[in-house]
């Protein structure tokens, strides 16, 4: 048995990533110690909770960011991407159904549920792509299953609310029955306290982690806890930071090259919430618009059912707003002055001015009004009455800037390590909660490789991801839509 001071691993973070490695590592290697670090008062309460991501299962769906507009006129649209990225969220779902089935996640009807994916276009332009991307979705088997129409009578069964007082301007949308909304917040939670349950694994809430620093062999980890303040040393021979906004202040502890001329951008968000009965019942689908043309690669606005707390509500946004804080509820009003260091404020300054048309979205975006935002959702909704809408504060999104970028800014989510590989940090954010597993997968490869050596334990992944070990072309001739929902592990079933 470990010291109770010395575990094998150390999970920072409390939310998705943290659940999804931590269970994989255990069930990979049953003899491996795990404590979770999260400074919250409870878990999963920041980026994975509900109210702080679209929770889209992100497959390329409906995401047109995915499959950006052909360069020249007439060219087919590229979609890698989108296949590149229902591919890993199917991966997430192996994972999921293994996990309903072992306990780990008892509950899958609380963290998933079947929700039609609509991407939604207005205007000639708009559908002449949307018509574009469909033809080269569609023939893919991924995306098969994938229909599209200008019809407003087609629409309108669709999701009526996208119909409804409109103008007769040409509008155009796909649909796809295979969608989902997910609950990362609930899943984080089931996955953390079967983790917690496990001998000699522990998971700690109210427990800030200050600094970093090489040891011998691993990281002396200092921990502070909220109630006391008291701070005590922790060592361990693998680190995983996965906290969040939180990750780039730890980074800087550690004295890794990765983290020289590492800087971070913090985003808030905000939603437009409605939970009267009569707009809500008429609504069940997520609905994806265009991005804006001047906001880089954040994504588009999109109109989202969801079921938060036992209770259905729509949101629509997100609306982007000002903030110098990494965390939505255990972050400082100091965190990104805090930051700032001699090696990183060029990387800063550098992006600014490579991404003006963006900042000057972002200034925009945090400076409008209550009437803007209804302006934005009545291009969804032109029916929508104001007294049936809030405004709601959402999650907080933490651009990682990397000085190698020379001031370009790559959106996505990436895993950095330290070079003997006892270390790793997740920077970004989407699609990353739906890419969980494929990510802890990564790191697993990348730090834990002895582990994945063994015909023990290539039979236990192969069990939780049964794709792990093939290849992308490998994985679209060999796709099965039911192959990860047999005996109804998720309820994923598509109606009859």
């Amino acid at each position: 048995m470990p010291p109770p001071d010395q575990p094998d691993v150390i999970l920072i973070g409390g939310g998705i990533m943290s659940a999804h490695l931590g269970a994989m590592l255990r069930c990979l290697d049953p003899r491996l110690s795990i404590h979770v670090y999260e400074a919250g008062a409870a878990l999963a309460r920041e980026s994975s909770d509900g109210w702080n991501n679209a929770g889209t299962g992100h497959a390329g769906l409906c995401e047109l960011n995915y499959t950006p507009p052909p360069a020249r006129p007439g060219a087919p649209v590229d979609i890698a991407k989108a296949v590149e990225i229902f591919a890993r969220f199917e991966q997430s779902k192996a994972f999921w159904s293994y996990a309903a089935a072992r306990g780990l996640a008892p509950h899958p009807a609380a963290f998933i549920r079947r929700l039609p994916h609509l991407s939604f276009a207005r205007g000639e332009a708009a559908v002449a792509f949307l018509r574009a991307r469909f033809a080269a979705l569609s023939v893919h088997p991924f995306f098969c299953r994938m229909a599209f129409s200008t019809e407003r009578e087609v629409i309108r069964r669709w999701a009526p609310l996208l119909v409804e007082g409109r103008n007769a301007e040409p509008i155009a949308a796909t649909r796809s029955e295979d969608g989902t909304d997910v609950n990362f917040g609930e899943l984080s939670r089931q996955l953390l306290a079967w983790l917690g349950a496990q001998e000699d694994c522990r998971v700690f809430t109210a427990h800030r982690v200050t600094r970093l620093r090489r040891a011998h062999a691993g990281w002396d980890v200092t921990v502070q806890a909220a109630t006391s303040g008291e701070s005590r040393g922790v060592r361990a021979r693998f680190v995983f930071v996965g906290a969040g906004g939180g990750t780039l202040p730890l980074l800087q502890t550690t004295g890794l090259p990765v983290a020289q001329g590492l800087g971070a951008f913090p985003i808030a968000g905000q939603w437009l919430v409605c939970d009267h009965p009569a707009v809500v019942d008429r609504h069940f689908a997520k609905v994806y618009g265009p991005p804006p043309p001047d906001s880089g690669a954040l994504g588009g606005p999109h109109l989202d059912a969801r079921q938060l707390h036992g209770q259905r509500v729509l949101l629509f946004g997100p609306f982007a707003t000002w903030t110098t804080k990494f965390l939505h509820h255990t972050g400082r009003a100091s965190d990104l002055p805090y930051s700032l260091r001699p090696h990183n404020l060029g990387t800063l300054l550098r992006t600014g001015l490579h991404n003006r048309v963006l900042v000057r979205f972002l200034v925009q975006q945090a400076t409008q009004r209550m009437a803007d935002r209804l302006h934005a959702l009545r291009e969804f909704y032109p029916a929508a009455r104001a007294e049936d809408w809030r405004l709601v504060d959402a999650g907080i999104r933490v651009q990682a800037l990397k000085r190698a970028d020379a001031g370009r800014l790559s959106f996505g989510t990436e895993v950095v390590t330290a070079p003997d590989g006892s270390l790793a940090a997740l920077l970004g954010a989407s699609p990353g909660a739906s890419i969980s597993a494929p990510i802890a997968l990564q790191v697993i490869r990348t730090c834990f490789p002895d582990r994945l050596r063994t015909p023990a334990g290539q039979a236990r992944m192969k069990a939780m991801i049964p794709s792990y070990d093939v290849a992308l072309p490998d994985a679209v001739a060999h796709y099965d839509p039911l192959a990860y929902d047999r005996g109804n592990l998720l309820g994923l079933h598509p109606p009859a």
